[in-house]
């Protein structure tokens, strides 16, 4: 199969990594990739969202299958676009990604099929959501941007202060665009959180190894949240008894859901789970693969993803056994110097080969560029993950790896897979 990846960071490039490995693979393009993809895929640069631009690089690449990897192209439609000229292509439509993209679409298929989640109101004018806000008198309290907002349109409010500086900012300052014309507040709950990644193909939904994110930017879970500064899997809270609850509390149950409101999901349905003292909850879901927990999750996959992807496409997943190693993966993101914020690019990396790997782990590049040396361009750079027999050796591994690479300005968390969730806010 000649395969058209679109998009352009680590989740990306651990999706390529893991094609590559099957024979089925001939010739894989990305769009718009970076630096460290250039090594394993031919990259062109255009308008992912733009449906005409990715149909027309498909035909171009004579692509026999499109994967379509982050949230903003198949909110925009992409993958509805390519079928309509009956090109394969991995995600699911637009219909059906409003699960990730419309926060008040989520809330209210968990409201209206009994999937067990926060509590919450949607409002669509700033001053009754303060007026409800005031009247509730609860603390913390947590306000969300209805659409997408690059991860960052979540903000847990400690007072009446926070709250209504967060309303204002998403409402009537657009901070966040369109995305904050409504806006949902939800009852704070708290627990060890669990990331879960399913293929689903729109009937038959089968669960991926569990994983655990670390948000924020410092060690101890200090500091802003980014979009991830490291993963661990299997996710050590995720017991077998706590799966069967969600396979039968939340998994199937959102796939029915989706089903009966006629969008039914087909592609990576990605479950944000908190586990609280009521049982697991859904915080969020994903209607994509997680990043960076397509990281350690797929250096654990045995079988072949392009399999996978046929049966999630055809409907027939239900048939294929999937199998992942009984291991452990983690991995380390190293970041640019002010990430979170402002940040400086351009900065060259050392210590990494001409394919822009180091010995004793994968190092999926998430912010690269590459002109004859690698540099850094983005505020995530790398995300070097190892494997073991344990998520000891993982980790050991893995920081081993990331002694080895350095950049002016690197950080990195130095306990990834170490901290404990303590109850603290």
């Amino acid at each position: 199969m000649n395969i058209l990846m679109i998009g352009g960071g680590g989740r990306e490039h651990a999706l390529i990594k893991c094609l590559n490995k099957s024979n089925r693979a001939q010739k894989i393009f990305c769009a718009p990739g970076n630096g460290g993809i250039s090594r394993d895929a031919e990259c062109f640069s255009i308008d992912v969202k733009n449906c005409d631009e990715v149909v027309a690089l498909a035909k171009k690449v004579n692509a026999d299958l499109v994967f379509v990897a982050p949230d903003d192209p198949l909110a925009a439609g992409v993958v509805d676009a390519l079928n309509a000229k009956s090109i394969r292509a991995f995600g699911p439509t637009a219909m059906a990604a409003r699960i990730e993209a419309s926060k008040v679409f989520s809330k209210n298929l968990m409201k209206k099929y009994g999937i067990p989640t926060a509590g919450y109101e949607v409002f669509n004018n700033a001053n009754d959501a303060l007026e409800f806000i005031k009247d509730n008198n609860e603390y913390p309290t947590v306000v969300k941007a209805d659409g997408l907002a690059l991860g960052k349109g979540v903000i847990i409010c400690a007072n009446f202060d926070e709250a209504k500086s967060a309303v204002e900012s998403i409402m009537l300052d657009k901070v966040f665009g369109e995305s904050g014309n409504q806006i949902v507040v939800e009852q704070f709950i708290t627990g060890p959180e669990v990331s879960v990644l399913s293929f689903c193909d729109g009937k038959c939904i089968k669960p991926m190894v569990s994983s655990m994110d670390h948000k924020r930017i410092f060690d101890g879970n200090k500091g802003p949240n980014t979009g991830g500064m490291g993963t661990i899997s299997p996710n050590p809270y995720y017991t077998d008894e706590i799966a069967e609850r969600c396979m039968s509390e939340i998994f199937l149950p959102t796939v029915k859901a989706m089903q009966a409101e006629g969008c039914p999901f087909k592609g990576c349905l990605y479950f944000g789970l908190m586990l609280t003292k009521d049982g697991p909850k859904v915080i969020e879901y994903n209607a994509r693969f997680g990043d960076p927990e397509t990281q350690v999750v797929l250096p654990r996959l045995q079988t072949d993803l392009c399999d996978i992807i046929d049966a999630v496409i055809d409907g027939t997943l239900d048939k294929l056994k999937i199998e992942w190693d009984n291991g452990a993966a983690a991995c380390v993101v190293m970041a640019s110097d002010g990430y979170p914020g402002k940040y400086k690019k351009g900065v060259e990396i050392k210590g990494i080969d001409e394919n822009g790997n180091v010995d004793g782990a994968v190092v999926y590049h998430a912010g690269t560029s590459f002109d004859g040396t690698f540099k850094t361009a983005g505020g995530r750079v790398l995300g070097v993950t190892a494997v073991g027999n344990d998520l000891n050796e993982a980790l050991r591994k893995a920081y081993v790896a990331v002694e080895k690479i350095s950049f002016e300005g690197a950080q990195y968390r130095k306990d990834i897979g170490t901290t404990q969730w303590n109850g603290e806010v």
